[in-house]
């Protein structure tokens, strides 16, 4: 390996060529192969040689299932376009291979953002678009932002994501929109950009840890405006006043939503604040309303 390149996955696995020179490939076959991952590129090992790509030259499909051929099936496989190919990797059942691939390719990256860009629900008109040194390290994303500041966030904090297209750095650039808890534990955005690599390797990521905790929990109206409220700032002493019930079913509520995973407990009775998990909810019952 090159200087300062890191090992970061080495395991047995299989890969298929699904496209080829932007054709679908007749009759495909998984091959066995040694499969190594590092902070600089992806290699297929087989007995008949080994075929090593930058990551530069590696995309992750926005749409797996619109790139691989009719007749493939994806699996637990992960689809990479290479070029005019397409290739699925597996690791045989493993799920972090996804993750880890695109922990590689933001790994030591210096990427766009803007942070905090919302505070609480509010646009903080003067935050700037500045240059950012990415890690993932022990499962906290970290940003080296100019002026010797870091700012860090473990990505089970991170509650919702949302992309969109705009200017920045004066070109037209993806941004993702990651709303997380911050140092102080309020509830932040931090906008990312940079090229369209590093936003399609951000919003997988982070779009795995949020689909990798949802269990379609179902919530009643009444639960719903408890979880807005708390999303809100209403104070969990205020709640049954403000949502109108008593607080013997406030207390109920916030145990189904302990139960769910959408709350921590801060005390042992009636104090409890929104994680990730309770935020995303929350979120998704205001955009119903």
């Amino acid at each position: 390996m090159s200087e300062g390149e890191r090992k970061l996955v080495d395991t047995s696995g299989d890969y298929l060529y699904a496209v080829r020179e932007g054709e679908p490939v007749e009759a495909p076959q998984w091959r066995s192969c040694r499969i190594v991952l590092t902070s600089d590129r992806l290699v297929l090992a087989t007995n008949g040689g080994k075929q090593a790509v930058p990551h530069a030259k590696i995309r992750l499909p926005d749409d797996p299932e619109a790139i691989v051929p009719e007749g493939v099936s994806l699996g637990t496989a992960t689809p990479l376009r290479i070029g005019d190919a397409v290739i699925l990797v597996d690791v045989g059942g493993s799920e972090d291979f996804e993750a880890e691939y695109c922990r590689a390719v933001l790994h030591d990256e210096i990427i766009l953002v803007k942070h905090p860009a919302v505070v609480g629900g509010v646009v903080q008109d003067d935050a700037e678009w500045s240059k950012a040194r990415f890690r993932f390290e022990d499962d906290r994303i970290v940003l080296g932002l100019p002026g010797n500041r870091t700012t860090a966030f473990a990505i089970d904090d991170v509650g919702t994501i949302e992309t969109s297209r705009g200017t920045v750095a004066g070109e037209d650039r993806r941004i993702v929109a990651v709303e997380h808890a911050d140092e102080d534990d309020r509830a932040v955005e931090t906008h990312f950009s940079g090229t369209d690599r590093h936003a399609s390797a951000l919003e997988t990521l982070l779009q795995g840890v949020i689909e990798a905790r949802e269990d379609d929990v179902e919530l009643t109206e009444t639960e719903n405006q408890v979880l807005m409220a708390l999303y809100s700032g209403v104070s969990p002493f205020e709640m049954a006043e403000f949502v109108g019930i008593d607080v013997d079913e406030v207390e109920e509520i916030y145990q189904k939503l302990l139960d769910a995973g959408a709350v921590d407990e801060v005390r042992v009775r009636t104090e409890v604040t929104l994680n990730a998990h309770g935020r995303n909810l929350a979120s998704e019952a205001m955009n119903e309303q």
